[in-house]
């Protein structure tokens, strides 16, 4: 049955530092709720700084750690937002995705907690280039996952552990994510400041986005909507081609002249093998990694969003135009552009 959140429910968000959880929490306190945010000691409070915000520390590499950490506390929803895009070692994608994950899953089974949702922010990625054939088709829930990036593999092995245990379950697998305060995006709008769009591949790519407030419309929508078992790809309903994009930030800048090159797959592959020898040699995560080769290289990022629509009521509210305009405001006001 539907679900109506009220005040007295309390809500676990996990990852609550990072870029969408900050924006989960926010919206969790508009709501009233008791609002727990799970970090790590070491994690910023940047952007969580309302006093009404509740904090805890939770140990995602032990189930047994974090039952002692989560003994007493009792969710009435916990949002699974916390997890890795880049590692030094292609292992830690798996142990904080998806070990960390079931740690948490199976530390809540085992102490009886009645939850009335579990929702884990999973990704498109679990599914790969597929459908690559033009024109290119929507990636749909009945394709078979193959995912071409550690951080897809490891989100799609915690999918499919977290389906096999006894959870009041909802999987949401947004799109490329982007908004205030996400770094991946602004390093383009920062490429773009300079003088220079670089775009990966001769092949036509279409690619999509969701903005990080629709993000948040479909979690709490999970929350309150009888959708237990569902798994929900998120867009903002429309396709892109890079080029696109690139021209609402170059208008969101002021138009500056920018000079667009287009770069052969050899040519990043190249870089991307570079960037993983740097990393390795500083011991610091670069963008420049395996992972980002696949993501670039991959031809069709078109996600069907209507089983959302139809049975989650997710109505997405941020075209690219309206949320690249606001992100990048944001950037500028902040002093990253």
């Amino acid at each position: 049955m539907p679900t109506k959140i009220t005040q007295s429910m309390k809500i676990l968000i996990t990852g609550a530092s990072g870029f969408i959880g900050s924006f989960i929490v926010e919206e969790a306190l508009r709501r009233g709720m008791e609002t727990w945010a799970a970090m790590r000691r070491s994690s910023s409070k940047k952007y969580l700084q309302d006093d009404r915000i509740h904090f805890i520390e939770l140990d995602f590499s032990s189930q047994e750690r974090l039952i002692e950490q989560l003994r007493g506390h009792h969710f009435d929803y916990i949002v699974h937002a916390a997890g890795v895009t880049k590692c030094l070692n292609p292992d830690d994608f798996f142990a904080m995705n998806t070990h960390g994950t079931l740690n948490l899953a199976n530390a809540v089974i085992t102490l009886q907690m009645p939850v009335r949702r579990f929702v884990f922010l999973s990704s498109l990625s679990i599914f790969g280039a597929i459908r690559e054939q033009q024109p290119y088709e929507d990636i749909r829930d009945t394709d078979r996952p193959q995912p071409n990036t550690r951080y897809g593999q490891s989100k799609l092995k915690a999918e499919e552990a977290l389906k096999s245990l006894p959870l009041p379950l909802v999987i949401l697998r947004p799109t490329g994510v982007y908004g205030p305060r996400e770094r991946d995006y602004f390093l383009m709008a920062k490429s773009i400041k300079g003088h220079i769009d670089v775009a990966a591949g001769y092949k036509p790519q279409v690619i999509t986005f969701v903005y990080v407030r629709d993000v948040v419309q479909a979690v709490f929508l999970s929350l309150e909507k009888d959708v237990v078992g569902q798994a929900f790809f998120l867009s903002d309903g429309h396709d892109y081609t890079s080029a696109a994009f690139s021209d609402l930030i170059i208008k969101e800048l002021g138009n500056p002249w920018c000079l667009r090159v287009k770069v052969p797959l050899w040519v990043l592959r190249a870089a991307t093998i570079l960037g993983e020898h740097i990393s390795r040699l500083t011991g610091k995560t670069t963008a420049l990694n395996n992972d980002k080769y696949n993501i670039l290289s991959q031809r069709n990022w078109k996600c069907d969003i209507q089983p959302a629509i139809e049975r989650l009521g997710y109505q997405p509210q941020w075209p690219l135009d309206k949320g690249t305009k606001e992100t990048i405001q944001w950037y500028k006001d902040n002093k990253w552009l």
